[in-house]
């Protein structure tokens, strides 16, 4: 059976996220690529869908990009700050053949709508407000989506929350280190359809 999954936030080849997010697989950069990619591994299937809302691979990036090609199903890249293909950097149109080649299907920049059930949401990177670290201002703000009510599904904040408001962050941190299925998603969409934190 055909699955959709969220997976924002792999961060591949990023020495620091070990600190940030002390919770990762570990005890270095490269277990944890290796972790992650066999996590990713054991619940997606190649005909499935993944959406990646951002951050896929830092360090260098020569060596970090290829890993890509190591994740099964199909993957659609909304590119996110740390991508070299997100439409806030220099040169980004010239990144992304570089990610197309690296075995992303599609780069689409969000926000995007996206139906979910029979309920159309919100997909980006960012979150409508909110950063990883409390008290941080918000970045990007023009790259952010604009809150007209829609359930939102985004990454960028790690493991600060899984639902704030309408907002559910479905990156990897904070969803025991894997992708998330559409149909998790849906639940958690109830609660955030009415503004609960959780």
């Amino acid at each position: 059976m055909w699955v959709r999954w969220f997976a924002p936030d792999l961060h591949l080849g990023h020495h620091r996220i070990l600190e940030f997010e002390p919770a990762r697989p570990g005890p270095d950069v490269d277990a944890m690529n290796d972790a992650l990619i066999d996590n990713w591994n054991d619940v997606v299937a190649p005909t499935d869908d993944v959406w990646v809302l951002g951050d896929v691979a830092m360090g260098t990036i020569a060596g970090t990009l290829p890993l890509v090609g190591r994740l099964h199903g199909r993957l659609v890249l909304v590119p996110g700050n740390h991508d070299r293909c997100f439409a806030g950097h220099p040169n980004w149109q010239a990144w992304t053949d570089r990610y197309l080649a690296a075995g992303f299907t599609e780069v689409r920049h969000g926000p995007l709508e996206l139906a979910l059930g029979d309920q159309t949401v919100t997909v980006s990177h960012f979150p409508y407000t909110g950063e990883s670290r409390p008290g941080r201002p918000d970045r990007y703000a023009q790259h952010r989506p604009t809150d007209r009510g829609q359930v939102l599904l985004h990454g960028h904040v790690h493991s600060a929350w899984r639902v704030n408001g309408r907002q559910i962050n479905v990156g990897v941190d904070a969803w025991d280190h894997r992708p998330v299925a559409e149909t998790v998603v849906a639940e958690d969409r109830k609660s955030a359809r009415h503004g609960h934190h959780g």
